[in-house]
């Protein structure tokens, strides 16, 4: 009864949509008819791609999700640093973490310029705490659940799924998820706040001026590192038996001051519990922000080899690519990147993290006479989320399902996530990828025109598909801020 519910409610918010597509035609102005026809058959057919699949006819998918959360304390990011009168700085520079009001000022201009999400904790508790009570009468501030875990659970959630969620939070906080959340952790008084900073594309502060919306995250966080909730998690897992288990949230550990060997017993310990987990169970793990090199080093050691599929956005796929390739990891890269250069990127980077498995294995079975188990898993998922287009790589033949559908509904929670309202008004949106885009940068490669009645273009490669599919870029912004956690999660739930 409540999974038809769910399924009614989804079906009005298509309906509700494609609506108010009807009523903007009759509104529209006589210049803009060419592109607000463009928009509105973008909009129906991306809707109608995602509606060829649901969870109608099928029981609640079981996600595991950890680790940790917090509680988002979301402001305009320009008025908070004129209100605390945060003195402009000319040197917008990078630090990989902040103990200063400069520090904060020099790496705010650093990203804020070119519009790039960034993450980074503050080791100074004073000034934080100070920019927490600045933030708390700031007009237009909002509080939200918060953390990549408790975001991917709730979408999860909403989408259909049933979700052990892995993390240690006050009472306040679990009574306002979803009644199909479950917790696994330990109950705190006080839960961690993290500042979001959010801005508009065209924002000002001083003589910077951000060229797209986005947000520039601060915290102070002493509990979530340490994945405190890992063991009650790991207990209550064995019996859940989920379909999926995410990990995410490990950007908590990037320069936090733990004791000398802390971090690679937990990050061990992590490793240990997803290398014990069914092979029946799909493993999925959520970049986010990292600038501590060697914590990369670790999840490439640690992690990442015991995950099937892999989401990060247009900063975190060139980080982890660069890492990967022996260089120094990209603390800034194109906000808004070309979609060859994207793909040629992916196809690098699941060529890399597969053959680092084949050589692990091929070293084991040498090693061993009488044969060996298999270390770790293959790469056989990668979704990447970009402000302009969503794309996925899918390994043919592996468990991963609807790869188109799952594509165009992630673009399509990709507008409804930061325009707040999951009805989409083609009047807020507009489409900044090219009206056609070439496969590879390569000489000579094909190019792919953008269809209005099929906007989500898939095609083979060798062992793989790959699907690409435009955002409705939303122009009237709520939130920036979980964006990816949303879309990666929403992406997922049509593929197990």
């Amino acid at each position: 009864m409540e999974r038809g519910g769910n399924v009614s409610l989804v079906k009005y918010g298509s309906f509700v949509s494609l609506l108010i597509i009807l009523l903007a035609y009759w509104f529209r102005s006589p210049q803009n008819t060419v592109l607000d026809d463009r928009l509105d058959t973008v909009l129906s057919s991306l809707l109608r791609a995602e509606s060829k699949v649901g969870l109608n006819n099928i029981a609640r998918p079981k996600v595991a999700v950890g680790f940790g959360g917090c509680v988002d304390l979301i402001v305009d990011g320009v008025s908070l640093l004129n209100k605390i009168s945060l003195p402009l700085t000319d040197q917008p520079l990078h630090h990989d973490y902040l103990e200063n009001a400069e520090q904060l000022a020099q790496s705010f201009a650093y990203f804020f310029a070119p519009g790039a999400a960034a993450e980074r904790f503050m080791l100074n508790d004073t000034l934080f705490s100070e920019l927490v009570e600045a933030s708390r009468d700031l007009p237009g501030n909002r509080w939200s659940v918060g953390g990549n875990a408790p975001v991917m659970a709730g979408r999860m959630a909403t989408e259909g799924c049933d979700v052990l969620l892995g993390g240690s939070f006050s009472s306040d906080f679990t009574d306002v998820l979803s009644q199909h959340i479950m917790v696994a952790g330990n109950v705190v008084d006080e839960p961690d706040i993290h500042l979001i900073l959010e801005y508009p594309s065209g924002a000002r502060w001083g003589h910077y001026t951000a060229r797209r919306a986005n947000r520039y995250i601060i915290h102070s966080d002493d509990h979530n590192p340490y994945l405190d909730s890992m063991d009650e998690f790991a207990e209550k897992l064995k019996d859940f038996n989920p379909d999926l288990l995410v990990v995410g949230g490990l950007q908590m550990m990037d320069n936090f001051p733990f004791q000398s060997g802390e971090r690679d017993v937990l990050l061990s310990r992590l490793a240990a519990l997803l290398s014990s987990s069914s092979p029946q169970t799909d493993i999925h793990f959520e970049m986010a922000s990292f600038v501590e090199e060697s914590i990369m080093e670790d999840l490439l050691h640690y992690v990442i080899p015991h995950a099937d599929s892999l989401g990060m956005n247009e900063q975190e796929l060139p980080n982890l690519l660069s890492l990967l390739k022996g260089s120094n990891i990209t603390v800034l890269s194109d906000p808004n990147p070309r979609v060859a250069t994207v793909l040629d990127q992916m196809r690098e980077l699941y060529r890399l993290i597969n053959q680092r498995y084949k050589d692990a294995n091929d070293a084991s079975v040498e090693s061993d006479t009488d044969g060996a188990e298999t270390n770790g898993r293959a790469l056989t998922r990668l979704h990447v989320h970009t402000l302009a287009f969503q794309a996925m790589i899918v390994t043919h033949g592996s468990q991963w399902k609807n790869t188109m559908s799952a594509t165009a509904k992630a673009s399509l929670t990709a507008n409804r996530h930061v325009c707040g309202s999951n009805n989409i008004d083609p009047s807020k949106a507009r489409l900044i990828m090219d009206d056609s885009f070439s496969v590879s940068r390569q000489e000579g490669s094909q190019r792919i025109p953008l269809q209005e009645s099929r906007p989500v273009s898939c095609w083979d490669e060798q062992e793989y598909q790959i699907c690409v599919a435009p955002v409705l870029v939303c122009t009237e912004v709520y939130q920036t801020a979980g964006g990816g956690d949303n879309i990666s999660a929403a992406g997922l739930v049509l593929q197990i």
